[in-house]
This record gives structure tokens, C-alpha cells and sequence, in this order.
């Protein structure tokens, strides 16, 4: 039973910039929770959006947004965030029940709380990468609503731009066994080069059997989307301009990177998986996802 958490502590890694788009998603994670068709279940996500000022007046339910699954904002947007939560839950723990996977890795962990409510194999541990502050906010929620992992949790508080492979060694993350990684909404606020790094590292860190998912964006031009529905309904509602935060600048191919590395990838749109599973976003003119890709990849040989 998931109680109450207190309200207003330790807000400081969500205050403002890429931290507060962490409450956009968890709400969009209530919202989905709340459906009678949900692809997710996350029952702390409402809390994470009710104890930060930022979010405290936020939708938790569809029922609360005045019009609804046609707000651009709470109704597609939210159920796009839905969907990639399902989606991703299901990759992770496929990995982790199909093979000798134990080590989970989130990357730019946020407040993600996939260690708190998947039904994970025994001997799993969940590592979660984030700044300190963001994980300090997280625990004091769920430390509030005496909320217990359903896997060994060890967070590495780090920021991904300093040396998180060495602060994920020292927190026990072994690299001779199999992994499975997740950066799930990370890229988009990272630059190229640091994408690069970053998947180069990961391929490093990763025994043969390892997966890894990510979302990417491919737009050439992420301005062209810029009186998007998607995005101009976020700016006017809460006063988040996604477009100011993410990265302006071609895109690598990690896919293709990882290819070469030793992967084998795919790379699928959302409007897959929409259809996959009869709800979720579809392709519409002047579409701010219309350049989101979601790649997924098995390490095949060392």
C-alpha cells in the first residue's frame, strides 16, 4: 500500500531546467496509471509531482485536464510517455528473466522507479546514475511512503559528464557479467560528441549477452517543430520549452556505432509500438515526435 509522502523536501534537483522535465514524465506516469487501458503502472509517480512545488498543481488523472485526451499536453504527449514506460518496462525485464542479466542499469535515472514496482528475478540489482540532488528528492519521497525495492538498489550519484564508469565500478557493477541498460529520455539533452562517449562507454562496460535501449531524436532541424502542438502546449501550461533544453546539432548514428562494436540494434518509431498495442500516439502534421526513435540492441560478440 503506497501511503503519503510529504509534501515540498528536498526539491532542489527538480527546481528548474532538465530536472523539472523529470516531473513532466512522472506525471504523465499517474495519468497513465489512472487509465482504464493503462500500458504502465506506477503508483509513486503521483507523489514525486505532488511533493514538488514545481508540479504540485498538476494533472495526476485524465479526469482533471478540461478537455481531456485532446490536450496536446496531457492527453498525446502523456500518453506517448505512457507508452514508452510500458514499452521499456517490458525490454528491461525480458532481459533480466530471459538470460543470466542481473545488473539493470539506468542512465540518468531520474525518478524512475522501476526497482520499486517490476516483479524482478532474484539477485537483481538496480543501479541508478543520477545527480545527487535528483536522487535525494526521489529517496525522501519514497523514504515518506515507506516504499521497499523489489531488487537491490544502489544508486551512483554522479553526473553522467564526470567519470560515471568508475563511480558505477566502485559501486559494484561487474563487468564480467551481463547487463542490461536504459537511457530513457537522456540523449536529447546531451551533446553529439557526448552521445557518442556515452554509448562507446557503455559497449566498454558491457559482457557479451548485454542489452541496451535508448531514445534518440533525428530531426535535422528541431526548429521546424517549434509551434508544434506537443511543444507550445508545454511551454503555455507549465512553462517548460523542451526546444530550449535539448541539444541543437546533428544527431550520430549510435546504431549504427554500435553495430560496429559488436551489437546487433533495431531502431523502431513510437507510432510502432502504438500500433502494436492499439493505443498511443499516430503521426499528425507539424508532429514534434515525428523525428523520435527508440533503438534496442544485444551485445552478440565481446
Amino acid at each position: 500500500m503506497v501511503g503519503t509522502a510529504p509534501r515540498n523536501t528536498g526539491t532542489e534537483g527538480v527546481q528548474g531546467g532538465v530536472g523539472v522535465t523529470a516531473l513532466l514524465v512522472a506525471a504523465a506516469r499517474a495519468i497513465e496509471t489512472h487509465r482504464h487501458d493503462s500500458l504502465a503502472q506506477d503508483a509513486y509517480a503521483e507523489h514525486f509531482v505532488r511533493a514538488a512545488p514545481a508540479s504540485a498543481d498538476w494533472p495526476v488523472r485524465i479526469q482533471q485536464v478540461l478537455d481531456g485526451d485532446t490536450n496536446p499536453l496531457w492527453g498525446r504527449f502523456a500518453r506517448y510517455f505512457g507508452l514508452r514506460t510500458g514499452v521499456l518496462d517490458d525490454f528491461l525485464l525480458k532481459a533480466a528473466h530471459a538470460g543470466s542479466v542481473r545488473q539493470i542499469v539506468l542512465l540518468g535515472a531520474g525518478l524512475d522507479s522501476r526497482a520499486y514496482r517490476l516483479d524482478w528475478p532474484p539477485g537483481c540489482v538496480v543501479f541508478e546514475i543520477d545527480r545527487d540532488e535528483v536522487l535525494t528528492f526521489k529517496r525522501t519521497v519514497l523514504d515518506g511512503l515507506s516504499a521497499a525495492p523489489k531488487a537491490a538498489r544502489t544508486t551512483v550519484p554522479t553526473d553522467l559528464r564526470a567519470d560515471w564508469a568508475g563511480a558505477l565500478a566502485d559501486a559494484g557493477f561487474d563487468t564480467r557479467a551481463p547487463s542490461v541498460w536504459l537511457a530513457e529520455g537522456l540523449l536529447f539533452y546531451l551533446p553529439a560528441a557526448a552521445e557518442t562517449r556515452l554509448i562507446g562507454t557503455v559497449s566498454r562496460l558491457s559482457a557479451e549477452g548485454s542489452a541496451l535501449a535508448y531514445e534518440v531524436k533525428l530531426d535535422k532541424d528541431l526548429m521546424e517543430y517549434r509551434d508544434s502542438p506537443l511543444y507550445t502546449s508545454t511551454r503555455h501550461q507549465i512553462g517548460i520549452d523542451l526546444l530550449d533544453l535539448f541539444v541543437h546539432e546533428p544527431r550520430p548514428d549510435s546504431a549504427a556505432d554500435l553495430e560496429g562494436l559488436g551489437w546487433s540494434a533495431s531502431v523502431h518509431t513510437p507510432f510502432d509500438f502504438t500500433r502494436l498495442h492499439g493505443r498511443g500516439p499516430l503521426p499528425e502534421p507539424n508532429d514534434a515526435l515525428a523525428g523520435n526513435r527508440w533503438v534496442f540492441a544485444n551485445k552478440t560478440r565481446p
